[in-house]
């Protein structure tokens, strides 16, 4: 998803999504963002699978206590 960097407000910056609406999100998600710049966020399918992986294990480590 591609959203844009409308404005910055304080320590927000108010960001168009692709259904032309427009959200606050914390400034410092954008380090070094300008008015305009167009940013690509995506899931990241193989990085949620190693956290949850490892969450798993965490607990199964707590359930054998």
């Amino acid at each position: 998803m591609d959203v844009i960097i409308d404005r910055f407000e304080g320590e927000y910056a108010i960001v168009e999504l692709p259904d032309d609406t427009a959200i606050q999100a914390p400034r410092k998600l954008f380090i070094s963002a300008r008015e305009g710049d167009v940013f690509t966020i995506f899931k990241n399918d193989d990085k949620t699978n190693e956290r949850r992986r490892l969450i798993r294990e965490r607990f199964d480590k707590l359930k054998k206590k």
